[in-house]
Order: structure tokens, then C-alpha cells, then sequence
């Protein structure tokens, strides 16, 4: 009983972080390129784990760290650029948007590549979610029928990163401890993302107001959006099911068109009714 309350629990904190992630990039690209962006936002999240968590890496057993490996690049590093990239074109409600083809991915990846099973209840529930999805990106392309949507593409890669992703935490590191995954990850990713860094003109422009109040921003995402929801997400992908974790992508949709009303975007009727059935195909999705 008490994990069935706890994974409704993580499943809201991180759609209401997660889901203000995106207003965050949107701020952060103001005065950074998508590749610096990406790459501050795991630097510091890869300093701020290191100082609270490096003591947890001995939990990693050595075999443990290849999958460790994997799930930071296709977790993290990937889709930290390609969604920095892809809002370049595109709103960040709409970047949320696609990011909820998440559990769909996990899925049919679980099922082909995994072996991992499911219910057709389950299965219901991800088309529910994804029909939901569908007309919020549909509204969206009929409101902003200047924006560039071959840059959307990016995001459908990040998102398909993400379901290999949870699906890898699943079947390999179910038995780690999440706080150990995170910091393993980030301490992966550090020096691959300080030499992307290094080969943009960061140290250039570092000293503009403009570039210090992104790094501000970018601060925030990197703390809150990727250090403590990853350990929370970690946690939830191991009392529930992969499926369950990776349905938090269609309620972010929902806050991030909340931040998108207050930054200037429109929000329509459509858009109502896709959040209410987004949420009925979390419901369904989540059942046992």
C-alpha cells in the first residue's frame, strides 16, 4: 500500500519539475546555444552529485558500470542537446508535448528488444495517452504554423532515448540505488560534456549579463530538473513499472502548457480536452 501511494506521489512531484523543465530551457537559450546549454546543465548537475553522492558509486559493481554508461548517454546526453535544439523552432509546451511519446516507446521496446510484459489494459492506456497527445500537437501546428516542425523530429529522437533508457533501468540496475545510478551517470557525462563545452565560444561571451542570467536558469534545471527528479525518477522506474514511470512524460504537457499561458502562449479548448485524456491514459497505463 505504502509503494502504491509513493509512486503517485513521485509520479506528480516529478511531472510538476520535469514539466517546468522545458519554460527553464526556453529561458536558458536566451542567451546560450543548445550545445552549451546541454552541456552546463550536466556539468553542474555532475558537480552538485558528485559533492552529496560520490560515497554511493561503491554500491556500483563493476559489471553494473557498461549499464550505467548506457543509461547516461541515452538518459541524458542525447536528449539534453536535442531538445535544447529542437525548442530553437518550437515552443516548450510543444517540446513537452513530444516528449510524452515517451511511454509508447517503452512499450513496443520493452516488448520487441526487453522482453518485458504487458497488459493490454496497459497497452490502452499508452494509445489513450497518445491520441491525447496528438491533438495537443495537432492544436499547436494550426496555432504556430510558422514554426519550424522538422526540428520536432529531434525531440521524437530524445523521447525514443528516454524509453531505452528506462527500459535498461529496468532489466539491468533495478537493484542499484537511485541516488548510485544518478551520480554514476553524471560522473560519466562530465568530461564528454566539458569538452563539448570547450568547443563552443562559451569562455567568449561568459561575462555578458545576458549569458549569466541563462547560466541561472540553467542552474535551476540542472539541480532540480536533473539531479533530484533523477533520483526520483530511478526510484519510481523501481516500485512500478516501466510503463508506469515513463507516463509521467504525458502529464508534463499539462504543466508546461500552464507555464506557456503565463509566458504569452495560447492555450485553447482543444488543449483542455487533450490534457483531460492524456491523464485518463496515465490512469489506464498505470493499473496493474
Amino acid at each position: 500500500m505504502l509503494s502504491k501511494q509513493s509512486k503517485w506521489v513521485l509520479l506528480v512531484l516529478l511531472s510538476l519539475i520535469w514539466g517546468s523543465s522545458f519554460i527553464l530551457i526556453k529561458r536558458g537559450l536566451v542567451g546560450l546555444s543548445p550545445f552549451q546549454l546541454g552541456s552546463l546543465r550536466m556539468i553542474f548537475a555532475a558537480t552538485f552529485l558528485l559533492i552529496i553522492g560520490f560515497n554511493s558509486l561503491k554500491n556500483i559493481r563493476q559489471h553494473q558500470w557498461k549499464y550505467i554508461a548506457l543509461t547516461a548517454f541515452m538518459g541524458t546526453f542525447f536528449p539534453a542537446y536535442l531538445f535544447s535544439i529542437a525548442q530553437t523552432q518550437i515552443d516548450s509546451s510543444v517540446s513537452a508535448i513530444l516528449n510524452s511519446l515517451t511511454p509508447l516507446g517503452t512499450l513496443i521496446l520493452g516488448a520487441l528488444v526487453f522482453g518485458l510484459s504487458f497488459q493490454k489494459r496497459q497497452l490502452f492506456g499508452v494509445i489513450i495517452g497518445l491520441v491525447g497527445c496528438l491533438l495537443l500537437v495537432m492544436n499547436g501546428a494550426v496555432n504556430h504554423p510558422g514554426q519550424n516542425y522538422w526540428y520536432a523530429t529531434l525531440a521524437i529522437l530524445g523521447a525514443i532515448c528516454y524509453s531505452i533508457n528506462v527500459n535498461l533501468i529496468k532489466k539491468h540496475l533495478s537493484d542499484v540505488n537511485p541516488l548510485s545510478i544518478t551520480t554514476g551517470n553524471f560522473a560519466v557525462l562530465l568530461v564528454p560534456a566539458t569538452i563539448v563545452l570547450c568547443c563552443t565560444d562559451f569562455f567568449e561571451i561568459v561575462g555578458k549579463s545576458e549569458v549569466q542570467a541563462s547560466m541561472f536558469f540553467v542552474a535551476i534545471l540542472a539541480i532540480m530538473g536533473t539531479c533530484v527528479a533523477n533520483i526520483m525518477y530511478f526510484r519510481l522506474i523501481q516500485i512500478s513499472s516501466p510503463i508506469f514511470a515513463s507516463s509521467v512524460t504525458y502529464m508534463l504537457p499539462i504543466v508546461a502548457i500552464f507555464w506557456g499561458v503565463l509566458d504569452h502562449e495560447a492555450l485553447t479548448p482543444i488543449q483542455f480536452l487533450g490534457g483531460f485524456i492524456v491523464l485518463v491514459g496515465v490512469y489506464l497505463s498505470a493499473r496493474k
